[in-house]
C-alpha cells in the first residue's frame, strides 16, 4: 500500500512537471510572437517615417529617391531577402544622417525637425525590437534543446525558431545629438 502510494505520487508529481514544462514552452512561443509582431510593427514604421522623410522635399532629390527606393526595397522583400534588404535600408539610412550638417540643414525647414525626431525613435525601436526578438528566440530554442522537450516532443513538430540578423547599427550622428 505504501509503495503504491509513493509509486501514484512520484507519477502525479511527473505529471505536474511535464505539464508546467510544456506550458512554459507555450508560453516562450507567444512571447515569441508577440516579439516577432512588435518586430514587424517596427519596421513597418521605419519605413514609413523613410518614405515620408523622401516624399517631404526636405532632402536633395538624389538623397530622396535614393531613400525611397531602398525603402520600398525593404517593404517588397518577401522572406528569403528581407533580412538583407532590412540591412540595405538600414545603411542608407546611416548615409543619409550622417551627411555633413543633415541635422541642421533639417531643422531649418519645418516638418524637418518632427521629421527628424520620428527617424530618430523608428531606428530605436528598430535596435530595441530586434534585440528583443532574438532574446526570445534564444530562450525558446535553448528550451526546446533541453533533453525533457526532446525527449516528449513538448514543442510538437516545429522547427527551432530563428534569429533576425539585420545590420541595424545607429547612425554615427546618433552619438552627435546626446
Amino acid at each position: 500500500m505504501t509503495i503504491s502510494l509513493l509509486v501514484g505520487a512520484v507519477v502525479v508529481l511527473a505529471a505536474v512537471y511535464i505539464s508546467w514544462r510544456a506550458g512554459r514552452l507555450d508560453r516562450m512561443h507567444i512571447r515569441l510572437e508577440t516579439a516577432r509582431a512588435a518586430l514587424d510593427a517596427a519596421l513597418i514604421s521605419r519605413a514609413a517615417v523613410c518614405l515620408e522623410l523622401a516624399a517631404s522635399h526636405v532632402l536633395d532629390p538624389a538623397t530622396s529617391l535614393v531613400l525611397a527606393a531602398a525603402t520600398h526595397e525593404a517593404r517588397a522583400a518577401g522572406p528569403e531577402e528581407r533580412e538583407h534588404a532590412e540591412s540595405d535600408l538600414s545603411r542608407t539610412i546611416r548615409a543619409v544622417m550622417d551627411q555633413e550638417r543633415f541635422r541642421e540643414r533639417l531643422a531649418e525647414t519645418p516638418e524637418g525637425t518632427a521629421l527628424m525626431g520620428e527617424l530618430d525613435t523608428a531606428v530605436t525601436k528598430v535596435i530595441y525590437s530586434r534585440r528583443f526578438y532574438n532574446n526570445a528566440v534564444e530562450v525558446t530554442r535553448r528550451a526546446q534543446r533541453r533533453w525533457l522537450a526532446r525527449t516528449l516532443r513538448l514543442a510538437g513538430h516545429t522547427d527551432p525558431p530563428s534569429y533576425f540578423e539585420i545590420d541595424d547599427a545607429e547612425p554615427a550622428s546618433f552619438a552627435l545629438q546626446a
